[in-house]
């Protein structure tokens, strides 16, 4: 588990529980009316759309869900969100990254500062461990879309930088400025929509972190998913299997 969460890394951890799946599509409804309201609600001319839908999909998001967000964008009574940033330091040093979509500033910093300083951390000012990051495009595909070789072959092709594939499927990583024509270029190459689409903080150096380090750690990162306003978390942090095996028993 590195550098930064992914659902699966969740679900890992947390096991499938029916509360989380829920929050989970609130978020996913959250950034789906955002990008409808940003760049309009046509697909084909919205990449930051087509690609929140897709994730959405992929995580089995009801079509109905989906088309509610999309409307909302349009709705005379959409809230309007915005789109913040905060870095912080997490229990042992560990440089962390929050994005949020939020409909009261004051609020959420008051959430996020108040969650980073129960868990043992702080949080910082902006650009404080921005530094310790890589901005790029990550794009997840399931182990059962193609195998290893084909997969490293057509990510190439399509101009991604970097690709790894394991037993639980392939991630491959690009340019930001290139995430969108990456994405369109391996669906039309695959038949099949990625489980996720995205750009991401990838951490330079990653902290090798023992089981009582990634304990506190993701104390504050799973408190940081469950409030409302927090989409998603970054941290330059790697835990090793057998750590994560250990932490889920």
């Amino acid at each position: 588990m590195a550098g930064h969460s992914k659902f699966k890394n969740i679900m890992y951890r947390k096991g499938a529980q029916d509360a989380k799946r829920s929050k989970m599509f609130s978020k996913f409804s959250r950034e789906i009316t955002v990008a409808a309201k940003m760049g309009g609600e046509d697909m084909d001319s919205n990449p930051r759309l087509r690609l929140a839908v897709a994730t959405a999909r992929a995580q089995s998001m009801p079509k109905d869900n989906i088309q509610r967000a999309i409307a909302k964008a349009s709705g005379g009574d959409a809230e309007t969100y915005d789109e913040m940033r905060y870095e912080g330091y997490g229990p042992g040093g560990i440089g962390v990254i929050v994005e949020a979509l939020t409909d009261n500033r004051n609020r959420t910093a008051s959430d996020v500062r108040t969650i980073f300083n129960k868990a043992g951390g702080n949080l910082g000012e902006s650009g404080s461990v921005g530094f310790m990051f890589d901005r790029v495009g990550e794009i997840v595909f399931a182990g059962d879309v193609t195998d290893a070789d084909s997969m490293f072959e057509a990510a190439l092709e399509a101009g991604a930088d970097e690709v790894e594939s394991d037993d639980d499927g392939h991630t491959i990583y690009t340019d930001a400025s290139d995430l969108h024509s990456v994405v369109s270029a391996l669906t039309s190459e695959l038949g099949k929509d990625p489980e996720s689409a995205k750009l991401i903080f990838k951490p330079k150096e990653p902290m090798v972190l023992d089981q009582e380090a990634a304990e506190k750690l993701i104390r504050l990162i799973d408190a940081l998913e469950d409030n409302d306003d927090v989409q998603v978390v970054f941290g330059n942090y790697d835990i090793p299997e057998d750590v994560m095996e250990a932490l889920a028993q």
